[in-house]
Order: structure tokens, then sequence, then C-alpha cells
């Protein structure tokens, strides 16, 4: 009998947007996925909900503040022998933040949405893609959806 499959791992992923733009980050060479490109953010800790992970997270990686407008649809993807659970939110920058800075990241981008599908984006953002993508996701009001 196979053992018992292990829960998902809670990950956040920021889509920053700003100026009808959103920022993409770049993995670096010596990390999983090396040069990919993704939404910034990372593993939820235990006793942590996933929006503090998400500030922590960016505050960590791009060395700016941000304020979540809403939240994207959950989903899972599995990578080789793991399972995430993708916790996508759409935020921006809080006011009188510095820019992002890619402290962790080999580059960062602000890219027009219709341009996402150009980057060698990892595979468990290409649902975040598809869901920004959708004709109605970015006009929804910020309060639409729980977050």
């Amino acid at each position: 009998m196979p053992p018992p499959a292990a829960s998902p791992i809670p990950v956040v992923c920021a889509v920053i947007e700003r100026d009808d733009r959103v920022l993409l980050a770049q993995r670096p060479v010596n990390k999983h996925l090396a040069l990919k490109w993704e939404f910034p953010g990372g593993k939820v800790e235990p006793g942590e909900t996933a929006e503090a992970a998400l500030l922590r997270e960016i505050r960590e990686e791009l060395q700016c503040e941000i304020r979540v407008v809403r939240s994207l649809a959950r989903f899972t993807h599995t990578y080789d022998r793991t399972t995430i659970e993708m916790i996508p939110f759409i935020c921006r920058l809080e006011a009188g933040s510095p820019a992002p800075h890619p402290a962790e990241h080999a580059a960062i981008a602000w890219v027009l949405p219709r341009e996402l599908t150009r980057y060698d984006l990892a595979a468990a953002d290409l649902p975040v893609v598809a869901a920004l993508l959708q004709p109605d996701s970015r006009t929804r009001p910020a309060n639409s959806l729980a977050v």
C-alpha cells in the first residue's frame, strides 16, 4: 500500500500592480527552477497566515512594502515529488515604500499582462497568468474576492 499523500505545501505569491504592469522576478541561478520568472513570494511558515507570509516574503525578497488588494483562486501544482498549494494575491506597493529591489532574485521586470506569456515562467505561475488574462480579472472591484 503506498504511503498517504503529504499535504500540499502552502506557497504565496504577489502579483504586484503598478501603472498597468505587474512585477515579475527572475529566480537566481543557484536555486530550484534557476532563471525562471515568477511572481515573488514563498512558503507560509507554521502558524503564519497567508497574508502575513506574503508581506514577510516580499520584504525579504524585494525590500519593499505592499498591501493586498484581493486574492485570486488557490490551486495546487506538483513539481516532481513536491505538491504546493499556490495562494496568489493581487497587491500594490504601499505609499512611501521603496521601489522593489531584487535582493534574492537575479532580476525584476515590470511587464504588461499581455506580455507575460513571453517570459519563461515557473510552471506553478502559469495558472496565475491565465487568471490575469481573463477579460474580467483586471476590472473586478478590489473587494470582489475575499482576502
